[in-house]
């Protein structure tokens, strides 16, 4: 096996997902294909010596199916020799692509692979893959499905994280993100969106809501009582965890993740790979996971996935020093500090998807990104990056500055 190495990253700002955002004049392909631009660009590579091109994608279908990754490739210019394949992994779908990645890497298959994701949620709307979880009761019976925000209202319920708990996290992300975007720590990562005329249509995350504050979440309506409690959920929560009498509704869009559009990127490769291409790398993939978890609680997997990915690569959660969790909803992050007792100084530090958004396939690679330019910013070395995902499952990536 040989070392992997992350030589670069980009991203899209993060564009509203509704048809007012304005990013939703873009195809989902020509999202994916402005990063794979931007990453050549940037870094001179020859495009035909790219072993693979692997793009998550969770709702890949319609203008967003046909393997986005290869249509991309043509999009942006590539060279006819670098392939590309989709995958889906719900919500770990950009991180999963760069574990893949990671793993062809080490064991010799690749020595120079674009790993990240791409989701235009306004464009395809959330679920628009349909599924037998969702609607094939021999599927989603015996797994207890239910929708991710009676999900987290459940974990919230049953960990004794109360409304006023969940939208201080909230405020908290929405301070750190505005904060972030005002010091100019993204600037290195994101790139702006342009038209074909080369103008700018987006060049900062426009779901941001700065001036949260406790009081104006004090004014939403909890979102997810309906489905609870006319839809039947609530009676699957209870019998999947018959210790809850009545669950606590504390989710509302105000403290769960913004439906957005974006796209991501990660370049990497051997040391091989980079020297000749004449790269610099910035940080290793030390180890990685997936694992199923309980699929009622369902967002718990980032703390089951954490402890089976320290456990394969020795290492303590004193050994990390920044945590990277996708903030699908508050109680996700609140759980897993819980869990592992880490402060709030060393996870999420600039701000998540509450505050930004969480563009399903390309979130997982847009982290890994944020999380690697702090450490090089705090001089730190060691990063875990994880995520929670539908249906029971979690994933999980350390990375190590070199």
């Amino acid at each position: 096996m040989v070392d992997v190495f992350v030589y670069d990253h980009a991203r899209t700002p993060r564009g509203r997902g509704k048809k007012d955002g304005s990013l939703h004049e873009v195809p989902s392909v020509r999202l994916a294909a402005r990063m794979l631009e931007a990453i050549r660009d940037r870094n001179g590579l020859d495009t035909a010596t790219v072993d693979d091109v692997i793009l998550g994608c969770v709702d890949a279908v319609g203008e967003a199916g046909g393997d986005i990754a290869r249509a991309a490739t043509f999009e942006a210019g590539y060279a006819t020799e670098a392939p590309g394949i989709q995958i889906n992994r719900f919500c770990a779908s950009g991180l999963d692509a760069v574990n893949l990645a990671a793993g062809k890497i080490a064991y010799g298959a690749d020595d120079i692979v674009i790993a990240g994701g791409v989701e235009s949620m306004s464009r395809v709307g959330i679920g628009a893959q349909g599924g037998s979880w969702f609607m094939d009761p021999s599927v989603n019976i015996p797994s207890y499905f239910m929708p991710q925000g009676v999900s987290a209202d459940l974990i919230a319920t049953k960990y004794g994280f109360s409304r006023d708990d969940v939208d201080a996290y909230a405020v908290e992300s929405q301070k750190r993100a505005a904060h972030s975007w005002a010091k100019g720590y993204f600037d290195r990562s994101v790139v702006p969106v342009k038209d074909i005329n080369g103008l700018t249509i987006l060049d900062k995350d426009e779901h941001m809501r700065p001036g949260t504050d406790m009081q104006a979440l004090a004014s939403l309506n909890a979102s997810f009582v309906m489905p609870a409690e006319m839809g039947g959920f609530a009676a699957v929560a209870i019998q999947a965890h018959p210790e809850i009498e009545a669950l606590n509704h504390v989710h509302h869009a105000g403290n769960s993740s913004g439906i957005v559009d974006g796209a991501s990127v990660v370049l990497m490769g051997s040391k091989k790979g980079g020297k000749s291409m004449g790269l610099t790398p910035r940080a290793r993939i030390r180890a990685f996971a997936n694992i199923g978890s309980e699929p009622a609680l369902m967002l718990t997997g980032p703390v089951d996935v954490t402890e089976k990915l320290l456990k394969r690569a020795k290492m303590k959660i004193s050994d990390i020093d920044l945590f990277e969790l996708n903030e699908a909803f508050a109680a996700v992050v609140l759980r897993y500090c819980q869990a592992f007792d880490i402060p709030s100084d060393r996870i999420n530090v600039n701000g998540g998807a509450i505050a930004m958004g969480h563009p399903l396939g390309a979130t997982g690679a847009m982290i890994l990104g944020t999380v690697l330019d702090e450490l090089e910013r705090r001089n730190l070395n060691t990063a875990l990056v994880t995520l929670c995902i539908g249906a029971g499952m979690g994933t999980a990536t350390i990375i190590e500055r070199v």
